[in-house]
């Protein structure tokens, strides 16, 4: 290979590397601060034509809903709502672009139900639904996104801790359930 190749050749590279750094680096100012998840996550939120909202009054048919989040699972959005119903409870997948109901599947053992019975046991005292506080949280934040909503019992008293996105940037308020 003569000089002039060889320099060409490795300018050629260096030009490629340089645009792939430059990519590389416009990818993590984008994502600065997240950890990879949350990165995936904010990125995917755009795609959704659903609010989490909007997948409880969804979801009311298999139980009442008692938590929901969007996730990211094998690298597509996920719309999910815990519901309970005559003592059992499911999860149900909720299409973020429809808004049907795409599956159902019940909770049977492990985290999952120790967290639904947790879930459940919030929502009991509660005196308003998980919508209303998702909304009344999101209306605290101005232009967000509800992620997900899911309420626990702090000092005896049912509170829902509503994770917000707006832009990139994600926040937690606590919105009483009572």
């Amino acid at each position: 290979m003569t000089r002039r190749k060889i320099l060409l050749t490795s300018a050629r590279g260096f030009v490629i590397v340089a645009l792939a750094a430059l990519f590389a680096g416009h990818r993590l100012v984008f994502a600065a601060g997240l950890d990879q998840e949350q990165a995936d996550l904010a990125n995917s939120m755009s795609s959704a034509k659903v609010t989490l909202q909007q997948s409880f009054a969804a979801s009311e048919r298999e139980g009442q809903p008692i938590s929901g989040k969007f996730e990211v699972e094998g690298g597509k959005l996920q719309l999910s709502v815990y519901t309970a119903k005559e003592g059992k409870f499911f999860e149900v997948i909720v299409d973020h672009m429809t808004g049907n109901v795409a599956k159902v599947e019940p909770i049977n053992e492990g985290e999952d139900l120790t967290h639904a019975k947790a879930q459940k046991a919030a929502m009991d005292r509660a005196k308003f639904k998980l919508a209303d506080a998702a909304e009344k949280a999101k209306g605290q934040v101005g232009e967000a996104l509800v992620v997900s909503a899911v309420p626990e019992l702090k000092d005896d008293r049912p509170v829902a801790s509503v994770v917000l996105l707006a832009g990139k940037r994600f926040s937690t308020v606590s919105a009483p359930l009572d």
